[in-house]
């Protein structure tokens, strides 16, 4: 059964400055001042090609455009197949755009987000085989609009576990309500989870079947339970080891960039308050992107 949530009615007021250039309508001071040719003809005396000043588009704000290698430099990988960890590139620092939506955007102009049982096509492409911890039954698969690094109104996707869509729905609404920003909402496919590593990606989503890391027993993301969000802003660091690859630069927590998570923030309210735990709360490691049910 499909559910559906939307913000409640508002009232938008527009208001639309008209400019009336020329004759229409212009006062005496606007019009070009007369001058006389060489033969006493009056003429309207206009600015030569040096006076007008030129204009060219400004530079993009660093940060504000994916540089295009972005997914395709393939890092060399440790024992256990994960990439080596490198200095975070210029092009990733101060890192601030969204990516293109996944799905149709949904309606209204604000909060929004439709829950249904994943019907197969979204199962087909997704990191759901049989002998994953959770049936397919039990994930539903949400669609949800959120604010981007853009400023703009997007619409992502992800599966979770049905049981605690509404709940999720709900720190949704209210990460949308103080405009967090979010680069991508999307479900994980099976090609990205075998993929190799690039150490750039930024995903913010739920279900992925896998173990955790550096281990062989199933992820909470496995059972849908769990929720990595902005993962490059807020990469999982244990010693040496930092996923992703590329997001040293965001292991210091004192910065304030967008889309970083930081302790008592919005973010970790709105998780705690339906009972999930952080991960940048851990003391053998930090999980910042991460939030699950269990606290695992």
């Amino acid at each position: 059964m499909k559910r559906t949530y939307a913000a409640g009615p508002a009232v938008a007021v527009l208001t639309v400055l008209t400019l009336v250039l020329g004759g229409c309508g212009g006062s005496p001071e606007s019009s070009p001042s007369p001058t006389t040719n060489s033969s006493g003809t009056s003429v309207s005396a206009e600015p030569s090609p040096s006076d007008v000043p030129s204009s060219s588009p400004a530079p993009p704000k660093p940060g504000s455009v994916p540089p295009p290698w972005l997914g395709t430099r393939v890092l060399p990988e440790d024992a256990q197949g994960y990439g080596i960890a490198r200095p975070t590139p210029p092009e990733l620092r101060h890192r601030a755009w969204t990516l293109p939506d996944v799905v149709p955007m949904l309606p209204g102009g604000g909060f929004a987000a439709e829950v249904d049982v994943a019907p197969d096509d979204v199962i087909a492409r997704s990191t759901w085989v049989p002998g994953c911890p959770v049936s397919r039954q039990e994930l539903a698969w949400v669609r949800m609009t959120f604010w981007g690094f853009d400023g703009a109104r997007h619409t992502g996707e992800m599966l979770i576990n049905a049981r605690v869509a509404e709940d999720v729905v709900g720190v949704f609404r209210r990460l949308y309500e103080a405009r967090f920003p979010i680069e991508q909402m999307d479900i994980t496919t099976k090609a990205a989870l075998d993929a190799p590593p690039t150490g750039d990606g930024n995903g913010t989503g739920g279900f992925v079947c896998r173990p955790s890391v550096g281990q062989t027993s199933f992820s909470q993301h496995a059972y849908g339970l769990a929720i990595d969000i902005n993962t490059f802003q807020n990469p999982y660091v244990k010693g040496d080891r930092v996923i992703p690859e590329l997001a040293r630069w965001y292991l210091n927590r004192s910065r304030k960039a967008p889309g970083m998570i930081h302790p008592d923030d919005v973010v970790v309210r709105a998780f705690a308050d339906i009972g999930w735990e952080w991960g940048g709360d851990w003391n053998s490691l930090k999980d910042y992107q991460h939030f699950s049910e269990n606290g695992t």
